[in-house]
């Protein structure tokens, strides 16, 4: 037999979906925008440093 879903399981789930769309609509694109971005500044930063521009 199922229980009939209370006020605190509806905040709960309210709760769920608004925490997955923080997490699909603004963390995660924020976090791969800055990783990539992150990983293009040190391949920027070694060649400054480093290796020197690429040649033939």
């Amino acid at each position: 037999m199922q229980e009939a879903p209370t006020a605190t399981h509806e905040k709960t789930k309210t709760q769920e979906v608004s925490l997955f769309m923080f997490l699909a609509a603004g963390l995660i694109p924020a976090l791969t925008i800055a990783l990539v971005g992150a990983y293009g500044f040190s391949i920027w930063m070694y060649q400054i440093f480093i290796s020197g521009p690429p040649t033939q």
